[in-house]
């Protein structure tokens, strides 16, 4: 059996919606495993969601949260009082050409 890897990301602005159902810090991959309700699953590397929200290096992880009403985005929180928001489309599509 063969299996191809291909990126789940799509293109800047052509990404579809999808509500995102679950979300979990995984500690021995220092990432954040996202599931949409539509079936995808897309692993994101901690360190990008630091860079990106300009988070102390310090910082520990704390616990995260699912924005309630839209289910579009989820919030890191930090035991130094830092939160990083993580929307549907920085995990769902690639960053924009410049």
């Amino acid at each position: 059996m063969k299996t191809a890897v291909r990126n789940a990301k799509k293109p800047f602005g052509k990404g579809k919606f999808s509500r995102i159902k679950n979300v979990r810090y995984l500690s021995w991959e220092d990432a954040f495993d996202v599931e949409f309700v539509d079936g995808l699953c897309i692993l994101e590397p901690h360190s990008t969601i630091r860079r990106s929200n300009k988070i102390s290096p310090k910082a520990e992880f704390k616990h995260l949260e699912i924005e309630d009403w839209h289910q579009s985005g989820f919030f890191v929180h930090y035991d130094n009082g830092q939160i990083a928001e993580v929307s549907r489309a920085f995990i769902s599509e690639l960053p924009p050409k410049r």
